[in-house]
C-alpha cells in the first residue's frame, strides 16, 4: 500500500505546481467555471491572499517533494455577518485520485480551519455529476443543502452547483 503524501502549508515555491495540477481542471474539466487556467504567477497571487488573511493553503507533496494535491480555505463572503464562515477548494493531481489525498487534505483543513475559530464550511461543487467531490464531502461530515440549477455554463452545457455545509465546531 503506498504511503500517503505529507500535508503541509503551500509555500511560494509551489505556485506552478499548483497550476498545473488546475489547469486540467480549468481546460478539460466542470469542477471549475474558470475558463482561462491561471499561471504560476497568478496561483503564487492567489496563495498569497489566502495566506495573507490568516487562512491555510495546504498541499499534499510526495516523500521527493512533488506536490500531488492543494486544499485551500477563503472567505465564503466579504460582509462581516459571514466572517466565520468558509469555502473549501481541493484539488488532486491528474493519475492521484483514489489514493486518499483528498481525504487527507480535506480532514487536515477542517481541523486547522476549526482551531482558527471558524464555524462553517462550504462546499461548492461545481457540476452535479462530480461524484468523487460530492462523495469526499459527504463522507467528511458535510450536508448537502442546496442546488443551483443551471447557473454555470461551460463548454455550452449548463452546470448546476451543489452547495453542501459542514459545521466546524465539532472539531474543536
Amino acid at each position: 500500500m503506498p504511503t500517503l503524501p505529507v500535508i503541509r502549508d503551500a509555500v511560494p515555491a509551489d505556485a506552478a505546481a499548483l497550476a498545473a495540477i488546475y489547469a486540467p481542471q480549468v481546460l478539460t474539466g466542470t469542477a471549475s467555471y474558470e475558463d482561462v487556467a491561471p499561471d504560476a504567477a497568478e496561483m503564487a497571487r492567489r496563495l498569497a491572499d489566502v495566506q495573507g488573511r490568516g487562512l491555510p493553503w495546504l498541499v499534499a507533496a510526495e516523500s521527493g517533494g512533488g506536490v500531488v494535491g492543494y486544499a485551500y480555505a477563503s472567505p465564503y463572503r466579504s460582509r462581516a455577518a459571514y466572517r466565520f464562515t468558509l469555502e473549501n477548494s481541493i484539488y488532486v493531481a491528474a493519475g492521484q485520485e483514489g489514493r486518499g489525498i483528498g481525504r487527507a487534505l480535506l480532514r487536515t483543513l477542517l481541523h486547522r480551519c476549526a482551531v482558527l475559530g471558524y464555524r462553517r464550511m462550504l462546499a461548492i461543487v461545481g457540476d452535479s455529476r462530480n461524484s468523487a467531490s460530492l462523495a469526499l464531502h459527504r463522507a467528511a461530515g458535510f450536508v448537502e443543502v442546496g442546488r443551483l440549477p443551471g447557473v454555470g455554463v461551460k463548454f455550452g452545457e449548463a452546470l448546476d452547483q451543489i452547495l453542501l455545509i459542514r459545521d466546524l465546531q465539532r472539531d474543536r
